[in-house]
């Protein structure tokens, strides 16, 4: 039995989810876009005078990024 990186698992997973997401916004029309967006909307500023932070976080799940999260894992399974 081999040990399987669990690091890899993440990357795998990372990587269904940019490319499902680039697949998503390849077929605007179709279900493949169809999703969710959730977050910070506007962004949150914490100005302290000398020090300016800005914080913002938008994520947006669609089905074509849970289907590449899916095959990344089947992916992983095989390795």
């Amino acid at each position: 039995m081999k040990h399987k990186n669990s690091w890899t698992c993440l990357l795998l997973i990372l990587a269904g989810i940019v490319l499902g997401g680039f697949i998503g916004n390849m077929f605007p029309g179709t279900f493949l876009s169809f999703g969710q967006t959730f977050g910070l909307t506007s962004p949150m500023v914490l100005d302290f005078g000398i020090l300016c932070i800005t914080f913002a976080l938008t994520i947006r799940i669609t089905i074509a990024s849970i289907i590449g999260i899916i095959i990344g894992i089947i992916i992983y399974r095989f390795l």
